[in-house]
């Protein structure tokens, strides 16, 4: 590269490069920086150089207006395949379409920080809260009204944005220093250097408040259940450092709607032994469910996960992966019987929800492409709606069964 070149880059841009290549002097570079796009290096090369490194070279090279450097610097000779590994990974571009594209630019950050605009997460921790309320509206004394299994499912979905929001921030401050060593997860807000970690942090304190705000809607008791949940929350970006089983740590927490349900209605499960089972096993469950489909989810980033030093399930057992689906699937439909069967529910929930999850998830595993990031992000997505959808429709049409059931029993008392 020549002198005139190099002093086009901007200071620290100049300064990490010279020490990257004193480091690393077998690999060399070519290519063109525009606007905003970050410098095409070697993998091993970029994988190799400091989180705090890699931020500058985004913030640097997107403040200077053009970057050219020499396109005649020899591509590492005495290697030819070296430079079919070069890739130039794809710059940030704002949203152009979309809610995000009508945001303020200051705010955009902090909706993709949120995950705002990818809101499967937020649907995945709403669907054990949605069963929950459904299963123990029945057992309500008395049994809850349609109105207000509506009114609790509605809170407990403002609730569940808030929350997997406020999850993803401290998500995302855990793994500051990864994230822009994975391919998926490098233009995250704090990975690209758009929100600092203290901004973050308060940002992440506002949603926690913004949280226990909607906590005390709920009957008193549900602060007990509630609160112990946000260590869970956590404690799951650092799991994912110690064992190659974050998927269960993550399956315990988003899984714990799946007991709020029952204090939300007024049922202590402490007194109700009844309740107390349905929850158990309606809790466990979710969270072989949530490992089932973060298995599917771990497989896009699993070579970026194996460099970065990322450990997860699909990761010590990719050879096993289908077996292992199915195991948690089998487990998942027969804890499900077992809280409907607890709960003293009849055919159309056995059917609808524990037949139904058992045909969408075993199709799901069936056709789902592991070595494809594209199927999987699919079949993350839509199975989502596919069984939580099927579990809730059985679940609702059980409670409404049971409802227009003690209607009937109401009236022939009064006729008497």
């Amino acid at each position: 590269m020549s002198l005139p070149s190099l002093f086009k880059l901007p200071g620290s841009y100049r300064h990490s490069l010279l020490q990257s290549f004193q480091k690393y002097s077998q690999v060399s570079l070519k290519s063109v920086v525009d606007h905003g796009s970050v410098l095409s290096l070697h993998r091993q090369h970029r994988l190799l150089l400091s989180a705090q490194q890699l931020r500058i070279l985004h913030q640097s090279v997107a403040k200077t207006k053009a970057v050219v450097l020499d396109q005649d610097i020899p591509i590492a000779k005495s290697n030819p395949n070296l430079q079919h590994e070069l890739s130039t990974p794809a710059p940030y571009r704002p949203p152009t379409t979309g809610f995000l594209s009508i945001l303020p630019s200051s705010w955009v950050p902090y909706a993709e920080l949120i995950r705002f605009d990818k809101p499967t997460g937020t649907y995945y921790l709403y669907f054990p809260c949605l069963f929950s309320t459904l299963l123990a509206a029945p057992l309500a004394v008395p049994m809850a009204s349609p109105l207000s299994v509506a009114g609790t499912s509605l809170l407990f979905f403002t609730g569940a944005l808030i929350m997997r929001g406020a999850g993803c921030a401290v998500n995302d401050l855990w793994d500051r220093n990864l994230d822009p060593h994975v391919t998926r997860t490098r233009l995250r807000p704090i990975a690209r250097g758009a929100i600092t970690p203290f901004n973050a942090l308060a940002f992440t304190g506002a949603l926690h408040l913004a949280g226990l705000g909607v906590l005390v809607q709920f009957p008193f008791q549900c602060l007990f259940y509630g609160i112990p949940s946000l260590l869970l929350v956590a404690t799951y970006p650092l799991a994912k450092r110690i064992t190659h089983y974050p998927q269960f740590v993550l399956g315990l927490t988003f899984s714990w709607g799946a007991i709020m349900g029952f204090p939300a209605l007024g049922i202590d499960l402490l007194q109700n032994s009844t309740a107390l089972t349905a929850a158990a096993c309606l809790y466990m469950s979710n969270v072989a469910w949530t490992v089932l489909y973060d298995m599917i989810y771990a497989h896009m980033d699993i070579k970026d996960d194996a460099k970065a030093g990322i450990k997860s399930i699909a990761l010590r057992h990719d050879a096993q992966t289908k077996q292992i689906l199915s195991g948690l699937a089998v487990t998942q439909i027969g804890l499900l019987a077992a809280a409907g069967v607890a709960a003293g529910a009849g055919p159309v929930f056995f059917v609808g929800s524990c037949g139904g999850a058992a045909l969408t998830l075993a199709i799901m595993i069936k056709k789902v492409n592991l070595k494809s990031v594209k199927d999987c992000w699919w079949w993350f997505v839509n199975g989502c709606w596919l069984t939580g959808g099927v579990i809730s429709v059985g679940l609702g049409a059980e409670y409404l069964v049971k409802y227009s059931q003690r209607l009937d029993e109401a009236d022939e008392v009064k006729d008497v």
